[in-house]
Parts: structure tokens; sequence; C-alpha cells
């Protein structure tokens, strides 16, 4: 049986009522409306424009595509776990070298340390409300272990395949929820988010292992295929926050559109977990793990 993906208006004070727990718990993901302010969404878009502006595209050429995963083998990429970097997407540069298009459209993504390096992006991850929604599903003691801007651009934003984020941030047991913020309007046209309803319950398709001679490579754990008929789109007006299970299989198409969609993910995992040291994304003793109200 189909499932569609529960969508609720924001809870007061953040945490997920009986009903919203049960919703997420069944689906693996759930849509909450109006969880941010426009004015919240709108500093967030200007404080990623005034990076932008310092940023020298001339001193970066790593593209992140998940497609071709050529990012993995670069290590402007790898050891961006505690770090502010940019990424290009995948034909945003010309037989010449030169951006197709002003710096903000050729970029799939910041990564992966803003919510610790940035004030602004610091206050927008840590709020009572996102951590009364963290406790609600089940985090003991919550710690942020990644953010990115995901920026969708017009007409070259790139599709990213289907996939589960535990694969990728990895604990013992699995604890990584995904927290994605709608910055823009996520619609079809413009390559919302899709999800499968209940595949969080399947198990894990593969495991990205770092090596110590810095390659990035995935373990197969399991090769049956996602049942991608089942798939639904997490359409999301501007300020919604999704919540998903970081086994919750999810992909988003292409943006062949001319409006951006521009969105803010957090991944939090459980303290009390494992964080095992060949995962890809490590971070320095200078900065360590915070959860929300730290």
């Amino acid at each position: 049986m189909n499932k569609s993906l529960p969508t609720f208006a924001r809870p007061e004070g953040g945490a997920l009522t009986a009903e919203m727990l049960a919703a997420y718990e069944d689906a693996g993901v759930i849509i909450l409306t109006d969880f941010v302010s426009a004015d919240a969404c709108a500093a967030l878009r200007q404080r990623t424009l005034e990076l932008i502006d310092d940023f020298d595209p001339s001193t970066v050429d790593t593209v992140f595509s998940t497609q071709t995963d050529e990012h993995q083998a670069d290590e402007y990429f790898i050891g961006s776990g505690d770090k502010i970097r940019f990424f290009l997407e995948d034909g945003a540069v010309d037989d010449t070298g030169q951006l197709r298009a002003a710096k903000e459209d050729c970029l799939n993504k910041i990564g992966h340390a803003m919510h610790d390096l940035d004030p602004v992006f610091d206050a927008f991850s840590r709020t009572p409300e996102l951590a009364n929604a963290a406790r609600s599903i089940g985090f003991k003691d919550p710690a942020i272990i990644q953010s990115m801007y995901i920026f969708k651009s017009p007409r070259i934003g790139g599709e990213v395949v289907c996939h589960q984020d535990s694969a990728y941030i990895y604990t013992e047991p699995e604890s990584c929820v995904g927290f994605w913020f709608a910055l823009e309007d996520a619609t079809i046209d413009n390559g919302c988010m899709h999800f499968i309803p209940g595949g969080h319950e399947s198990p894990l398709r593969k495991r990205n292992h770092r090596y110590a001679d810095g390659s990035i490579l995935d373990e197969v754990l399991d090769e049956t295929p996602f049942p991608m008929h089942l798939r639904q789109p997490a359409e999301a007006p501007a300020g919604s926050l999704v919540i998903f299970d970081g086994r919750a299989p999810h992909m988003s198409g292409p943006n062949r559109s001319e409006k951006s969609r521009h969105a803010y993910t957090l991944h939090v995992i459980d303290r009390s977990c494992h964080y095992p040291a060949d995962n890809w994304l490590q971070r320095g003793d200078d900065l360590p793990l915070r959860g929300f109200d730290n």
C-alpha cells in the first residue's frame, strides 16, 4: 500500500504531538509547515549571499554530484567536515573554465560546518523549538554533525539520486536524522525532494567508508533496489521543516525551472552512539560536537 507523506502545521513549542510522532514513525518522514518565519529564511539567504561575495571561484573546482561521486576523490571535499567550503554544480563551468552564470547560480551547496563557524547559521540552527523537536522524536543527547546550504539553482540544479543518509553519517546504533528547511518554496517543478514512505524500515543499502589513504568508497550491504514506484513528492512551502529518518530513502530531480529551491539541512546524531573513525565526515579536536543548547 502506498503511504502518503504526513504534513502538519508547526506544533506549539516545536515538540511533535503524539499524533505527529506516530505519523513520523510510520512514514519515516514528516513535513511541518511554518516552522520558521519568512524573516528567518530571508536572513539565512542574505548571509549566504555575503559568504558568496567573499568566495573566489577561481580557487575551487570541486563539483558535487551524486551521479558521479567525483567529489569523494577530492581533498577539498574530504576535509570539509569542520570548515565552510563551496561546491560547484555539474555543468556550471564552460569549456574555457569560466562560470556560466552568477556565482550563486553555479553552486551546488556550501558545507559542512556553518552551524558552528558562522554566527547567523549558528543562531538559525539552535533554537528551543528545534531542540524540542529533536527530543520529541527520541534523541537523548543530540549533536549537530553537519550542515549544508543547498541551492538547486534555476536550470542547472542537479539531480540527487535515491539514497539513505545513514550510509554516510553512520553511528552504532544508527541515530542520524535529517532536519531540512525550505528557505524557498520547494515544488515538483523546481526539484523538491521525494521520499518512499515507510522505506526507513527496509535495510541500509550501503555504508560509506573513509580509508587511511584518504580514499572514500562504498560498501554494498544490501542489493535490493529501492521501490521507486512508491516515491512521493515532499512539496514544502518556504518556512517548512522536513524531518526524516537516516534510513529514509529520498531523492530529488533536476531543477529545469526558472525558480531556485534554496534549502538548509542539518544532520543530527546522538552522542550516546558510537561515531566510527572511518566515516567520511570528521572534525578536528578544536571543533567538538555541540548540541542545540550548547
